[in-house]
């Protein structure tokens, strides 16, 4: 946050600045003309801007992740539901081996 150096949650255009959600709330409900500026909720992870925008003096705490963040996190989790997948086949195939064995053992 650029008024508290608090995490920023919010940018606003019209202020050009980045701002925490008690901050964001101050400045916000001066007056009706600033509680008009229209602000973009920032990234929980990376703090880079999200799609989601809105206006008013009395927004919410509210929780976006951008799309950059959500298209790594869903890569990152295919690739351990990838991972979990050859481990279940690798062990059914090594079932099949062990009952081979033994039906050549009798």
């Amino acid at each position: 946050c650029e008024l508290c150096n608090s995490i920023a949650r919010m940018y606003c255009d019209s202020d050009q600045a980045s701002l925490c959600w008690d901050c964001d709330a101050k400045v916000h409900t001066a007056n009706f003309l600033v509680a008009k500026h229209s602000r973009t909720l920032l990234c929980h992870a990376c703090q880079s801007p999200t799609p989601w925008t809105a206006s008013g003096p009395n927004l919410r705490p509210t929780v976006s992740v951008c799309d950059t963040c959500v298209h790594t996190d869903n890569n990152i989790n295919k690739d351990d539901d990838d991972d979990e997948d050859d481990d279940l086949n690798s062990e059914d195939h090594n079932d099949e081996d062990s009952d081979d064995d033994d039906s050549d053992g009798d």
